[in-house]
């Protein structure tokens, strides 16, 4: 991967494109028509809602340009067409706990970083585990540091999704 592609599923791609499409389509001109509302109200040197408005403008502007950026950049992975022996971006691996030994499981997919939600099992590209994890197979021990030390999962399985 080159250093300014910005890997992503394409459930991640589906999301960012939807995210764009509310942004230009409700957002955008719901923030227009508030700028008009306030600047009809008059002195726009204490107007609140003309300040909170611009405000609201410029941040959408900013999301607006940073998704076509990242859009421009993608480089999109159907994880269903991988076929690997190893893990890559897109896997999705079920760990344990080795020094527990409680049988707990765990399961993280790999994805890009817009995609990442720990709370869904979805692990960015670049965090400490999904790099532990890259480029190992079913069987073995990843050694990942954590801030609470070094902590230590078997890989049961991975598959692509």
């Amino acid at each position: 991967m080159a250093e300014d592609t910005v890997p992503m599923t394409l459930a991640g791609k589906k999301k960012l494109e939807e995210e764009l499409k509310n942004l230009l389509s409700v957002e955008r001109p719901q923030v227009i028509k508030a700028i008009e509302v306030a600047r009809e109200q008059g002195d726009l040197s204490e107007n609140a809602e003309y300040d909170s408005a611009k405000e609201r403008q410029a941040f959408i502007e900013g999301r607006i340009q940073e998704i076509n950026s990242k859009l421009a950049r993608a480089q999109v992975i159907d994880p269903a067409k991988i076929k690997s022996d190893k893990i890559v971006f897109g896997a999705t691996v079920v760990l344990e706990d080795a020094a527990s030994g409680n049988g707990k499981k765990i399961k993280y997919q790999i994805v890009g970083v817009d995609e990442a939600d720990a709370q869904h099992g979805k692990i960015s590209i670049n965090s400490p585990i999904a790099r532990a994890l890259i480029g190992k197979a079913e069987g073995e021990i990843v050694s990942v540091n954590t801030p609470g030390g070094i902590k230590e999962f078997e890989v049961l399985e991975f598959s692509f999704q």
